[in-house]
């Protein structure tokens, strides 16, 4: 990653960049903020839910994490902390042991215990109808032991190293607010009870989420006194929004505007490198796809995209470094697998794919499609800088390369999440946010084989099915010894990306921008929540 960012430094970008371009507030010092203790920020994509457990998506984690906490944090740099545990330790290969963190209160004032760790540990196995579920993070739990208010042991089906970072991800909700209540509830402040720095005083769906203070919180006094988040999806409204002075702080800020704001007297930029792959995800499960079709738009015999061949020539069609430097306006790194240089699991024979058109016609027809084939492209427009342009730019990539694109499609993010997770769809971007040290838990959910009983392939919307890479990734996750993890990992994305299980496209660097006075810490997690904001003494 060192290397990949010092080139993008001589191409003009700055790693976790904070460019300070003037001093003083247009519409309000910084001083004011601090006297008004209000934030009001504008953010691309709204939740689907405020179950902190509904969806492992960025978008709700980036609002749950304003009011509920997990038994382990971390840091920018997606290194783990204590959160709501103190302590673990292994007990045995199969038994870890946890010690929760004392006097901690739920936001209505009641107690957070032991149980309500458990309590949330098995809800998580299933919440109906969620597009990305954590049933993956607690899949190898086989019994859940309460100790005492303050302890618990959790017995694993078998040996799990990585099984801390695991359960982790896992938010804590209150049993006594939340038992029996369904997802849709957690609209209601007496439903959304959490340990966190804030918590919820209203939700208008499609307009904004207003946050408070949570006088009952156990850590260090929370910064804002409330909290205003407008969900704005166009990209120039958000802009618009923070050039007039009606928002403190916008994420998802499109490339293209990044040398304009640079200019602007009264806003501060702040940028890092994202741990998030963006991929194409190719539909090559099934026999009949629903947006795929004849070259001459009769029904297909056979889906195509159930071939390697035809899998590989898309990857070729597509110009990385063209989506990079000129969409992107050089910020993102081409991708070859799901995890960047510098975390467990990257393999460097992994490269990206040359833009090869004329050899990915070569493959059309190897694999019996010399006319091509027709193919309809879906992507988000609210997920992440760029992705709906992203989408036309594929779109016109496959055509030039012999594939008739009839239409690209692109939805805002909760409502194209759920229609991915129903496999409403033949080829569609997507992005996985890596949170953890490793590539494990990314492969176990995006690559590894669909089951909902082991709780893999959560996030395999394709239904991919690759028996070398399962095998590895059993193997790996019982393994302790580091390098021989590492050495299972890699082993299992040459047997992922070698046989084009998905499309990796890039690693995008992220940017966010503020009124002066505002200092956001940009994180490899992407998410933008008031734990990374705070504002000049």
């Amino acid at each position: 990653m060192n290397a990949a960012i010092s080139s993008m430094r001589r191409r003009g970008l700055k790693r976790t960049a904070v460019i300070a371009l003037a001093c003083g507030l247009s519409f309000a010092s910084a001083a004011t903020i601090a006297q008004a203790r209000s934030l009001t920020m504008a953010l691309a994509s709204e939740p689907q839910s405020l179950d902190p457990l509904f969806s492992r998506t960025q978008n709700n984690m980036q609002t749950a994490e304003n009011m509920f906490e997990r038994l382990i944090e971390q840091d920018d740099n997606l290194q783990v902390r204590p959160g709501l545990a103190v302590s673990w330790r292994a007990v045995d290969p199969l038994t870890w042991e946890f010690h929760l963190r004392p006097n901690v209160r739920f936001s209505d004032n009641s107690p957070m215990s032991a149980d309500d760790v458990a309590y949330s540990l098995r809800r998580a196995r299933s919440v109906p109808n969620s597009p990305a579920p954590y049933s993956g993070a607690v899949a190898n739990i086989a019994r859940i032991e309460v100790v005492d208010p303050l302890t618990l042991r959790i017995v694993t089906k078998t040996p799990s190293p990585a099984f801390v970072e695991q359960i982790g991800l896992v938010y804590i909700v209150s049993q006594h607010a939340t038992a029996g209540h369904a997802s849709n509830d957690y609209r209601l402040p007496a439903v959304a009870v959490g340990t966190g720095p804030y918590r919820l005083a209203r939700w208008i769906p499609g307009d904004r989420l207003e946050l408070v203070r949570n006088d009952h919180y156990w850590g260090k006094r929370p910064i804002f006194d409330t909290c205003t988040i407008r969900f704005v999806s166009n990209d120039a409204a958000r802009l618009s929004a923070l050039l007039s002075g009606s928002v403190d702080l916008i994420d998802n800020v499109p490339p293209v505007t990044i040398d304009r704001l640079r200019r602007e007297r009264n806003v501060t930029l702040f940028s890092g490198p994202s741990a998030r792959l963006i991929y194409l995800a190719l539909d090559s499960a099934r026999d009949a796809s629903p947006f795929v079709a004849a070259a001459d738009g009769s029904t297909i015999a056979r889906n195509p995209l159930r071939d390697v061949r035809v899998r590989e020539a898309i990857s070729k069609m597509i110009d990385r470094d063209a989506i990079t430097q000129h969409l992107l306006n050089g910020a993102g790194l081409p991708a070859a697998q799901i995890v960047p240089p510098g975390m467990g699991g990257y393999d460097p024979q992994l490269q990206p794919d040359r833009y090869d058109p004329v050899g990915a016609r070569r493959l059309l027809a190897a694999a019996g499609y010399p006319d091509g084939f027709r193919l309809t492209i879906h992507s988000s427009n609210d997920r992440f800088a760029s992705d709906g342009d992203l989408g036309q730019a594929l779109g016109q990539m496959l055509a030039r390369g012999g594939i008739a694109v009839n239409d690209v499609v692109t939805q805002p993010y909760n409502v194209y999440a759920g229609a991915a997770a129903r496999r409403s769809y033949s080829a569609f971007v997507f992005s996985f946010g890596n949170t953890t040290s490793d590539s494990a838990i990314a492969l176990t959910n995006v690559l590894e084989s669909y089951s909902r009983e082991d709780g893999t392939g959560a996030f395999n919307r394709t239904r991919y099915s690759n028996p070398t890479l399962d095998r590895l990734l059993r193997e790996a996750s019982a393994t302790f010894d580091p390098a021989r993890r590492n050495q299972l990992l890699q082993q299992a994305a040459r047997a992922g990306f070698g046989d084009y299980g998905i499309v990796p496209l890039y690693f995008p660097v992220d940017y966010w921008a503020a009124r002066n006075g505002v200092i956001f810490h940009p994180n490899k997690s992407e998410r933008t929540s008031l734990l990374f904001i705070e504002t000049q003494p």
